[in-house]
């Protein structure tokens, strides 16, 4: 369970995060959207401890974790642009990242799933950027973590990877693991997605239901119910 209490983050002028409370409780699966430059990789990011905040607390399962990052052992992350040495092989990194972290693997079920087989011994540098993609994924699951935040895991996939990626989250969840999935792609989170955070301006717009978003907006699809929430909120001003 991750908790957040008046978290706040600013760079230079630019205030990113406003005082904003999050609560993530229940196995499943939420996607945290909103438009670019909204906060949301920085959410993730100080979640991470990657950015330190301004203010605010971030709990993970009731423990405080302010410059305490041994939670982080508990959590795999993709991050939305990941950099590796361009000299290393597959097969050194995914070694590499298994030194890094301790723990019991998944390797050869996800190269198979991601299907890498022929790639181990390839350079980084010779990779394709869809290839790139489905390593990233390999390494962001190898180790068997109770939560997972994926920051736009979709993006390069051909059509079989995507579809496999959608049946390993869905068995993950089925497993009874938190996964927090940042995405621009709406057709993803409404096959995906239990429920739904909306952030904008660096506040928690919405949180709930995604179903429950759809029917409130009386629309048929979650592309149709963020816009006629956000129409109705500029109609306010």
């Amino acid at each position: 369970m991750i908790k957040i209490e008046k978290l706040s983050k600013h760079f230079k002028t630019n205030q990113v995060l406003r005082e904003l409370d999050l609560k993530l409780e229940k196995p499943g699966i939420t996607a945290l959207l909103g438009p670019n430059g909204s906060g949301k990789t920085t959410l993730v990011k100080c979640i991470l401890g990657l950015v330190h905040p301004d203010s605010g607390d971030i709990y993970f399962d009731d423990h405080l974790v302010k410059r305490q990052y041994d939670y982080r052992n508990r959590i795999s992350y993709l991050p939305q642009i990941a950099k590796f040495p361009e000299n290393l092989t597959v097969r050194e990194l995914i070694d590499l990242m298994k030194n890094i972290r301790t723990g019991a693997v998944q390797e050869d079920e996800l190269v198979d799933l991601f299907g890498l087989e022929k790639e181990m011994d390839k350079k980084m540098s010779t990779l394709s950027g869809g290839t790139r993609q489905k390593l990233n994924l390999v390494l962001s699951f190898i180790f068997d973590s109770p939560f997972i935040m994926l920051d736009e895991p979709s993006t390069g996939l051909d059509p079989l990877a995507l579809i496999n990626l959608k049946e390993y989250l869905l068995k993950q969840k089925a497993q009874g693991k938190q996964i927090l999935l940042i995405t621009h792609i709406l057709s993803l989170v409404q096959e995906l997605a239990d429920s739904v955070i909306f952030i904008l301006d660096g506040k928690i717009y919405y949180q709930g239901g995604m179903q429950e978003l759809i029917d409130k907006q009386g629309v048929s699809d979650l592309e149709h119910a963020i816009a006629n929430m956000l129409r109705n909120d500029a109609a306010n001003i």
